[in-house]
């Protein structure tokens, strides 16, 4: 069976590639291997993953990239736990869509469907998801770890 995506793609339905959540979850565990040693080391750190709201929610048509994304937010809870004593505090975004020049691949049709899901009726711009991540990587976030940052304009509501 086929099925049409909305952006004019389509898939097999049940063909996903049987390791593709682990490799995409994966693809972040091992930059956080990479510098959490030195962080260790050095007393101090701050990692930032970049989910997505469809890791909240899951997104049709998408059923291994929402299970990527809800694994990121699984490894971001537990990590920040883990660290949480070492003053490293990982923590995630889940931004919705953002207008990006990605937008110039997809039909309208996708484009004014992302759209009808964010409450705000506006897309994510680049700069105010940067400021989030700016102040999450800064020694301004003290406090918190293993959490998750809604950048959904509402879209997403716990």
């Amino acid at each position: 069976m086929t099925r049409r995506h909305t952006s004019g793609a389509s898939s097999q339905v049940g063909a996903l590639p049987p390791v593709m959540p682990a490799l995409l979850t994966s693809a972040s565990m091992r930059p956080c291997r990479a510098v959490v040693p030195h962080m260790l080391k050095e007393g101090y750190g701050r990692i930032v993953n970049i989910a997505s709201v469809a890791g909240k929610e899951g997104n049709p048509n998408a059923s291994h990239y929402s299970a990527s994304k809800a694994g990121l937010i699984g490894l971001t809870k537990s990590l920040g736990k883990e660290l949480a004593t070492k003053n490293i505090l990982v923590n995630a975004v889940t931004p919705a869509a953002a207008k990006t020049e990605i937008f110039d691949s997809m039909s309208q049709q996708h484009i004014d469907y992302m759209l009808s899901k964010i409450p705000m009726n506006r897309f994510l711009l680049p700069q105010e998801a940067a400021s989030l991540i700016l102040w999450l990587s800064s020694e301004d976030c003290a406090f918190s770890t293993g959490a998750v940052f809604d950048l959904s304009g509402g879209r997403a509501t716990y």
